[in-house]
């Protein structure tokens, strides 16, 4: 297993875990330790973020390896993850910034949708991870400042 994807996904994943911990703790009414929770949530998918780019920069992204005609299908999926993974990146940011600014009603309307879609991103993720490196062997590894400067 590849230690830098193996440790993102770990982290985005346990950011999901604490987004269903969080959602169970606020509809019980403990909202000092949902914010918390939700909180760790958040640096949890930062230090995703922070691994992923930084592995993509400077290691590169890893090609789908698996058979030809599953490639498409790689491809289509993965699109809709990076789809799904920015728009639950945007929403997450709106959330955190209405409940750090008390807007709480307007919070509330849009933190089941950001939960939402930040678990299906996180599960799609891991699917992704699992394609790339468990289910199939990985393809080449190219890294981006190789491919700019073209070494």
């Amino acid at each position: 297993m590849p230690l830098l994807p193996t440790i993102s996904t770990f982290f985005i994943a346990l950011s999901a875990i604490l987004v269903v911990i969080g959602w169970i703790l606020i509809s019980k009414g403990n909202a000092k330790t949902h914010k918390k929770v939700m909180v760790s949530a958040a640096i949890s998918a930062l230090l995703f973020f922070i691994i992923y780019v930084s592995r993509t920069v400077f290691v590169g992204n890893t090609s789908f390896g698996g058979p030809d005609e599953y490639k498409i299908y790689y491809t289509v999926f993965l699109i809709f993850h990076i789809t799904l993974a920015t728009i639950g990146a945007v929403f997450g940011v709106v959330t955190l910034m209405l409940a750090f600014k008390r807007k709480i009603t307007k919070h509330r309307k849009i933190g089941p949708v950001t939960s939402i879609i930040w678990l299906f991103s996180a599960i799609t993720g891991v699917m992704v991870y699992l394609l790339l490196y468990i289910i199939f062997e990985g393809g080449e590894t190219t890294s981006m400042i190789k491919a700019i400067l073209g070494t």
